[in-house]
């Protein structure tokens, strides 16, 4: 599929139906995320796949979502490894995760499944609860499906601003 059709495409699904996504499948997106770029190439990304019922279940004491998705990725990084800017030390480890998250997120679509990020949960609360090291830091987490027949993308999917409103030439006015 051409990228642009794929980008335009995916959409944030939020209903699953009860189907396992094949390891198969799993592994093409871990695979997305791994060949994805970050800053200096220090590949800082964690990710925990969550896939066992047990597992999953424990996940709503940290976010009411989930969609009971058979699959849910926490995707983290590690600040021990991730690049610091020199200028102001700004670190670039959520920008990395965020990147990894994006290039999974289209491979899911690319796969036919669906997903969407999930932002709203609490950190600490998931680390405490699957026992993530303290100096990874926990950015998104994506649940994993097989969308329902009825699943479709939200009203506001198709509204964007247009290209004159969102960019600049050599100069911003």
């Amino acid at each position: 599929m051409e990228f642009l059709e794929l980008a335009k495409k995916r959409y944030s699904c939020r209903s699953f139906l009860e189907k396992k996504v094949e390891k198969e499948k799993i592994e093409k997106i871990l695979e997305a995320g791994r060949v994805a770029p970050t800053a200096v190439n220090y590949q800082p990304q964690r990710i925990l796949v969550l896939q066992e019922k047990e597992q999953l279940e424990k996940l709503s004491n940290c976010t009411i979502y989930g969609w009971n998705a058979p699959v849910i990725l926490v995707v983290c990084y590690d600040k021990n490894i991730s690049w610091k800017r020199k200028y102001d030390g700004k670190d670039e480890g959520i920008v990395d995760a965020s990147i990894v998250t994006t290039h999974m997120m289209l491979e899911i679509a690319d796969l036919g499944l669906g997903t969407t990020w999930i932002g709203s949960f609490d950190p600490e609360k998931v680390k405490e609860t699957y026992k993530i090291p303290e100096n990874y830091e926990v950015v998104a987490l994506l649940p994993i499906g097989y969308p329902t027949e009825d699943a479709k993308p939200a009203a506001m999917h198709e509204k964007r601003n247009t290209l004159e409103e969102i960019t600049f030439w050599d100069y911003i006015n």
